[in-house]
């Protein structure tokens, strides 16, 4: 277990500026090999799809499910992004590095913290053995009764993923840039658990807890050639194992859809990058007329 999750998600970025680029980058045909890094920051929101939660407590005699349950997120946000910190809310962020001559190619490390809460007065079926005895009943889901389970500080989805971009639009100038982003990646999550099962708590902290793939598209606005806004949507399918709850594990599986808006800064990493350049022709497959003074 992790008592500390800004040590697991700078770890990344830390190996990805320790990385050796240059083995990643095919040769390139100029003297000037054309690089840049980018850095966005933003919030999200999420939906789950139903999931069915196991339990196994050995020494108590539990081998039992919650089946079919419902969850949902808390942004956060919508409750005074300002009046709490920045990494309160459900915030997201990417770090990447465009690697070839067109620099419409990327690798690219992508961090969600989403938080996932089973309703509060939700009645599930459990199912399964407790106490060594057969169980198949209905539960409630009542925090004030000392029954929740919540991935409240985050479910946290990681992931490293391969970016391909596509032009739309591009000013001359290159003051202005539309483009569209497509990712795809696999990855750990590191989610925060926290549980009362029966009025037994758990241990609250973070941990790896199994992996996670996904796939996102997005629309991306630059302007000034350093700044951007970008908005995304991303489909996630998560594996949660070895959970901790009292005496015992947890596993579960869910997959989650997002709206993602975030804010960042793209910079050349060498000299003369013609993405960068005033002025400079664009050289992508966009049809010419796309290309506009």
């Amino acid at each position: 277990m992790l008592s500390n999750i800004k040590f697991i998600v700078i770890l990344p970025i830390l190996l990805l500026f320790l990385a050796d680029t240059e083995a990643i980058a095919k040769p390139s045909k100029h003297k000037n090999r054309t690089g840049s890094i980018y850095f966005s920051w933003g919030y999200n929101k999420e939906w789950y799809t139903n999931s069915t939660v196991s339990i196994k407590q050995s020494s108590l005699g539990n081998d039992y499910q919650f089946v079919h349950v419902s969850a949902h997120d808390h942004p956060g946000w919508d409750e005074g992004l300002f009046s709490k910190a920045l990494s309160i809310p459900q915030y997201n962020y990417r770090l990447g590095y465009y690697f070839n001559d067109k620099q419409d190619m990327a690798i690219e490390i992508n961090f969600d913290h989403t938080k996932y809460l089973i309703a509060d007065g939700q009645t599930v079926h459990m199912v399964g053995t407790q106490n060594d005895s057969h169980v198949d009943q209905p539960v409630l889901f009542s925090e004030a009764k000392g029954f929740y389970y919540y991935l409240n500080n985050g479910a946290n989805f990681l992931l490293f993923n391969f970016v391909k971009k596509y032009q739309i639009y591009r000013a001359q100038s290159n003051n202005f840039k539309l483009d569209l982003t497509g990712k795809a990646g696999i990855g750990p999550v590191i989610p925060h658990v926290q549980n009362s099962l029966f009025g037994q708590l758990n241990d609250q902290d973070f941990q790896f807890g199994g992996w996670n793939m996904g796939l996102e598209t997005a629309i991306r606005a630059t302007f000034m050639r350093f700044g951007y806004l970008e908005f995304a949507q991303k489909v996630d399918y998560a594996r949660y194992s070895n959970l901790a709850i009292y005496d015992g594990t947890a596993k579960q599986n869910f997959g989650t859809y997002e709206l993602i808006l975030s804010a960042g800064f793209i910079l050349p990493t060498t000299k003369h990058n013609p993405m960068f350049e005033r002025g400079h022709a664009a050289t992508s497959d966009a049809p010419p007329a796309l290309i506009k003074d």
